[in-house]
């Protein structure tokens, strides 16, 4: 792994455990086992650290969604989606990520950091999902799939918020109401 790689692994776990604003560039380096140069040579700032760090969330989320194996059995495009995104957000060793990532798009001072990648990540899912409704057969698929991605931020946020939030009953109930 390069020293980069290896700073985002491990600030992205620290971030996870305790949070941007409490993650020291020093303990970065202490964890990463790197010296504050190499961090430097890799990053202009923790602000750019916290980009690479989304940047690489972004793309665990969307390799975990592709591993799905709804996708490949499912003749229901919407259906294999709505098993992907809910297997995707209930894999347990990203909770703590997952949670993070969740932070920093509502805390204004992350937010502010990260606001073009979260914009752009938006738009790639409003794309696909657009597609998919399309497809199917919706009317009106461009509000159709701002409602199903606001739903599903909600259900993301109450599912990693509670830790007894009943994600797969929520799953069938989602897959009744737009599969049916």
């Amino acid at each position: 792994m390069s020293k980069k790689s290896q700073i985002i692994e491990t600030a992205t776990r620290l971030f996870s455990e305790h949070g941007f604003e409490n993650t020291p560039v020093s303990l970065i380096c202490e964890a990463a086992e790197v010296s504050k140069g190499a961090v430097f040579h890799h990053f202009k700032n923790k602000n750019d650290i916290l980009r690479e760090v989304f940047i690489h969330i972004t793309t665990i989320i969307e390799e975990t969604d592709k591993n799905d194996v709804h996708l490949a059995t499912q003749e229901d495009p919407l259906e294999a989606a709505i098993h992907e995104i809910f297997d995707g957000m209930s894999v347990a060793k990203y909770r703590k990520m997952y949670q993070f990532n969740f932070s920093v798009m509502v805390h204004p001072t992350t937010r502010a950091i990260v606001a073009d990648l979260i914009e752009d990540r938006y738009q790639q899912l409003q794309t696909s999902t657009e597609e998919i409704f399309r497809a199917v057969g919706y009317s009106n698929p461009a509000v159709i799939t701002k409602m199903f991605i606001a739903e599903i931020d909600g259900i993301a946020m109450n599912y990693l918020l509670n830790n007894d939030f009943p994600l797969m009953d929520i799953k069938q109930e989602f897959i009744k109401k737009y599969c049916q």
